[in-house]
């Protein structure tokens, strides 16, 4: 990592079918291989499996999911005096989204439903409803961050 200035943030173009930024950010992390065209149709799939589901609006209900996901505290290593603590951080806007997108994104690999659609759609759906896997990761977070506090005064 370069100590003299950090790397400039590349702006997204926000996606065709719905016109945001969020869900082009979704779709990148989604996709491997630089295989864009599967991850469009596997995140459009799982949003029109919501929209059949729930009769909602669809960007509402991701938009629901990632907000529940998304940790506002968290811990990092703290070396001090040969010791190191886990030291709670408040988390920055960019990287709570970032962490929310991969938090889903990974519960929905590992479920066990046929397709990747499907498994994105029930991951979605669990997320805007505060259960599954990228909730409880989100949880477990703040949980270790909580169990850290006495450690807060060694913040930098």
């Amino acid at each position: 990592m370069s100590r003299r200035h950090s790397a400039e943030k590349r702006e997204v173009m926000s996606d065709p079918k719905y016109g945001n930024v969020v869900v082009t950010k979704f779709m990148n992390s989604i996709m491997y291989d630089g295989k864009k065209s599967v991850a469009e149709n596997i995140l459009y799939g799982a949003l029109e499996i919501i929209e059949a589901k729930t009769k909602q609006p669809p960007i509402g209900v991701f938009q629901q999911a990632l907000d529940n996901v998304m940790p506002s505290i968290e811990v990092r290593s703290r070396r001090v005096g040969g010791a190191t603590y886990q030291v709670p951080v408040e988390v920055r806007t960019t990287r709570r989204q970032a962490l929310g997108i991969r938090w889903i994104i990974a519960a929905a690999r590992e479920r066990n439903e046929k397709t990747m659609t499907e498994r994105l759609s029930a991951e979605l759906l669990d997320a805007s409803n505060s259960r599954g896997n990228a909730v409880k990761k989100r949880e477990d977070v703040h949980r270790m961050a909580e169990a850290n506090r006495a450690f807060s005064h060694y913040r930098w």
